[in-house]
C-alpha cells in the first residue's frame, strides 16, 4: 500500500500530527481524540490496492467503482457513511494548444478524508501544503479539505480560461487580418480550439450542480459554518463558466466570420473570372464569325478590313475593362 498512498496524516485542531501507519489504527485514533480527522491521499490505485482502503473506511461500493474506473462527470453523491464528490481539474498546454483534464475523487466522512487522483492535473500536494499553512481553515474538519480542493480546481479553471482567451485573441487577429483566413488551416485551427473549449466545458459545466448543493448546506458531514466557503467557490465557478461560454461564442463567431470571408473571396474570384470571360468572349465571337469559310461575306475585299476588325475587338475589350474596373470587378 505504501507506493499508492501519496500521503497520510492525522489533523487535530488544524495541525498535522503524527499517527500510526496502519490505517485502521490511525482512523480509530482520530475518532477517539475528537476534533481530528485522517486524510489519506492516493494516486491511481488498482482495485486490489484500493480494496484495503475502502474496507477500512466502509466506502460505498458504487463510489469505489467510480473512483477506480475514473472517466466520470463531476458529481456529488451522498451515502450513509460518506460523501463522494468527483472534480475534473484541467491543464492547458500552450505549446500544443491542448486542454487535458484529470480527475479527483474525494470521500469525506465523520473523521476521515480519502482523495483519489487520476492524471497529472490535480494539485493535491499544493492543496495539502496550503491547508497546513492555514490551520484556521483546516480546523473546520473534513469539509475544509473538500473546500480547498474545489477552490484550487476552480481557481485553475479561471487561469486556464485566461490563457485560452489570449490564444483566441491571437487567432481572431489572424482571421481578420487583411490576408487572414486565406490559409486552408484556418478553419482547422478554429475547430481545434473549439474542441479544446468543449473539453473545458465538460469539466467545469457539470460541476455547478454539486458546488451549488454544497453552498446551500443540508448535506451530511458539511457543517453550516462551511457554507460561506463553498459559496465563494460557487462564485468563482460561475465566473469560470461565463468565461468558457464567452470563449465558445467567440469561436462560433470567428468560424462564421471566416466562412463569410471565404464566401466574399469566392464571389470576388467569380466576378474576376466572369469579367475576363466577358472580355475574351467579344474577340472570340468576332474571330469566330470571320473565321467561317464562306465566299460571300462583308468586308472580305476591303483593304482595311483586317486592321478595322482588330481595332474593333481592342476597343470593345478596353471599354469592358474600364467598366469592370470601375465597378470593382477587376
Amino acid at each position: 500500500m505504501r507506493p499508492v498512498i501519496v500521503d497520510s496524516a492525522i489533523y487535530r485542531d488544524g495541525r498535522r500530527t503524527s499517527g500510526p501507519d496502519d490505517l485502521s489504527d490511525a482512523l480509530a485514533e482520530a475518532r477517539a481524540t475528537g476534533h481530528a480527522f485522517l486524510w489519506v491521499g492516493l494516486h491511481e490505485p488498482s482495485e486490489a490496492e484500493f480494496a484495503h482502503v475502502s474496507e477500512e473506511f466502509a466506502l460505498h461500493p458504487l463510489a469505489v467503482e467510480d473512483a477506480l474506473k475514473a472517466h466520470q462527470r463531476p458529481k456529488l453523491e451522498v451515502y450513509d457513511d460518506s460523501l463522494f464528490m468527483v472534480l475534473k481539474p484541467v491543464v492547458y498546454d500552450a505549446a500544443s494548444d491542448r486542454v487535458s483534464s484529470g480527475e479527483v475523487m474525494v470521500f469525506i466522512g465523520d473523521s476521515f478524508v480519502v482523495t483519489v487522483r487520476h492524471g497529472e492535473g490535480a494539485p493535491l500536494a499544493a492543496v495539502r501544503q496550503r491547508l497546513e499553512d492555514e490551520p484556521e481553515v483546516l480546523r473546520h474538519g473534513p469539509a475544509s479539505v473538500l473546500y480547498a480542493i474545489g477552490d484550487a480546481v476552480v481557481d485553475h479553471y479561471i487561469d486556464v480560461a485566461g490563457e485560452l482567451q489570449i490564444d483566441l485573441e491571437e487567432l481572431e487577429a489572424d482571421v481578420f487580418a487583411p490576408a487572414g483566413g486565406s490559409s486552408g488551416r484556418t478553419a482547422e485551427r478554429i475547430y481545434t480550439a473549439k474542441r479544446q473549449v468543449l473539453e473545458f466545458r465538460r469539466a467545469s459545466g457539470p460541476l455547478a450542480g454539486p458546488v451549488g448543493r454544497l453552498a446551500t448546506g443540508a448535506l451530511p458531514f458539511v457543517h453550516d459554518h462551511s457554507m460561506p466557503f463553498f459559496r465563494d467557490v460557487q462564485d468563482h465557478l460561475l465566473r469560470a463558466n461565463e468565461q468558457v461560454e464567452g470563449l465558445d461564442r467567440l469561436l462560433s463567431d470567428m468560424l462564421s466570420a471566416h466562412l463569410a470571408q471565404m464566401g466574399v473571396r469566392q464571389n470576388d474570384d467569380m466576378r474576376k473570372i466572369s469579367a475576363w470571360a466577358a472580355m475574351a468572349a467579344v474577340p472570340t465571337m468576332v474571330a469566330g464569325i470571320y473565321g467561317m469559310n464562306f465566299r460571300h461575306m462583308p468586308e472580305l475585299d476591303w483593304v482595311w478590313s483586317y486592321p478595322a476588325v482588330i481595332a474593333l475587338m481592342a476597343g470593345v475589350v478596353t471599354v469592358l475593362y474600364r467598366q469592370f474596373k470601375r465597378r470593382g470587378w477587376m
